[in-house]
């Protein structure tokens, strides 16, 4: 079936009347192909550039022409049952002979046939395209194409990696399926440029295939930055490893379904230092004993610098912004401390400051501050009961800079065996 495609931007002209023209010329030969071929497909790319709101109906179209443009598309739209032009002349031809005849005798004419045609647009500004162009009619249907899902990214990482050049380790089933766990919310062209980057870092340490590692700094490169070269102090290099330590194992121990990626003390962006972690299965719903696991996790680093140092630095400030956030959530969103209001519906625009709504109500502060302190105080007993994993990972930390994936497994593992503690089953539900 003929496809024609067209961007908005090819229709558009400095010349008053000539985006109109060059509209109805598209039109035009998109109904002779429909009717000589029994169909057509017509693709407008990035549709709102002629197809924006106009003034005056919820929009902020203010280019010169802008509604006579819209219109235009408008009337196109409803074209298909437009006759060919031999079919006009010969109604006109009709018409006439007609005016002749008695009424009894009169030609019939033929009604027009309609053009078999499907309009597609793409955009990636819905909201701003102008409502009477969406409306039943018009364009019928709305195809929202989300980020893939873990299903999807695997068949698309399946898709990059036979085009690149990789270790044969990378064609295991469990390192594509941890690839694709670790690269959610990634689009495919993230997903490409991600496995790019990673082949940038193994040609700089002289391989020719790409490794985990290098993918692994390839996510941190695009996710957080370039490790920047500068020089900490022994005490701040020791006190960073510490709490990043901290961080890493509050995360081991209460982190049930979650995956340890990366521990660093290198400076990346604003970050000193940074643990990242993720779900080892892909969720949409968190529970509350989960996000209050992502609070403890936030003040793993605050605690441990107390414990070990006696006080704390200025390090976990913003730890504190994240952990007052997941906790604001649970308390002024999904009720998850007692009231069952929620702050989030007290009007305002979307995305309004939760957090400000919680402070500012007395009830509410006090329930946020108590998620707090019970969070820190959870997170003071593991860590003072696991001092021996902390003080691993810190002097690993110290050694090799950067702990990845596996690395930190192994550190923590051949350290939990001397703990006298509970055993890391009874935090994990694991055997």
């Amino acid at each position: 079936m003929p496809f024609l495609y067209v961007s908005s931007t090819a229709f558009q002209s400095h010349f008053y009347g000539a985006t109109a023209r060059k509209m109805r010329t598209f039109f035009r030969q998109l109904r002779k192909a429909a009717r000589s071929e029994g169909g057509a497909i017509g693709f407008i790319e990035e549709i709102d550039a002629i197809g924006g709101a106009r003034t005056g109906m919820g929009g902020s179209g203010t280019g010169e022409g802008i509604s006579g443009v819209v219109n235009e598309l408008l009337v196109q739209l409803q074209s298909f049952d437009e006759p060919t032009r031999g079919a006009r002349v010969r109604g006109r031809l009709t018409d006439a002979v007609n005016w002749w005849l008695p009424a009894a005798r009169r030609l019939r004419k033929r009604p027009p046939a309609p053009a078999n045609i499907l309009v597609i647009g793409a955009t990636n500004r819905a909201a701003d395209l102008d409502p009477a162009l969406i409306r039943p009619g018009r364009f019928d249907r709305s195809i929202t194409f989300d980020l893939p899902s873990r299903a999807g990214r695997r068949e698309i990482i399946d898709y990059y990696l036979a085009k690149k050049s990789h270790v044969d380790a990378l064609d295991q089933d469990d390192r594509r399926e941890a690839l694709a766990a670790v690269t959610a919310g990634y689009t495919p062209v993230m997903i490409e440029h991600l496995l790019d980057e990673a082949l940038v870092w193994a040609l700089r340490r002289g391989a020719e295939a790409l490794d985990w590692p290098d993918i692994q700094r390839a996510k941190m490169t695009e996710e957080i930055g370039l490790a920047q070269p500068v020089e900490y102090t022994e005490a701040e290099r020791r006190t960073i490893a510490t709490h990043e330590a901290g961080h890493a194992t509050v995360a081991w121990l209460i982190g049930k379904g979650r995956r340890l990626e990366v521990v660093s003390i290198i400076k990346r962006r604003d970050a000193l230092g940074l643990l990242a972690h993720s779900d080892d299965e892909e969720r949409f719903t968190k529970t509350r004993s989960e996000l209050s696991a992502l609070v403890q996790i936030a003040f793993g680093g605050m605690v441990a610098e107390e414990l070990f140092f006696g006080e704390s630095g200025t390090g976990p400030a913003g730890d504190l912004d994240a952990a007052t956030r997941t906790a604001a959530l649970m308390v002024g969103a999904y009720g998850m401390a007692g009231s069952l209001v929620s702050l989030a519906a007290a009007g305002g625009p979307p995305g309004a400051n939760l957090v400000a709504k919680v402070l500012s109500d007395d009830t509410g502060r006090a329930a946020l501050e108590r998620i707090l302190a019970d969070a820190k105080a959870q997170a003071r007993t593991l860590i003072d009961g696991h001092r021996p994993i902390v003080e691993a990972l810190r002097d690993a930390l110290l050694a090799r800079d950067e702990l990845v994936g596996d690395e930190i497994e192994s550190v923590i593992l051949s350290t939990a065996t001397t703990v006298d503690a509970p055993p890391i089953s009874h935090y994990l539900g694991r055997g």
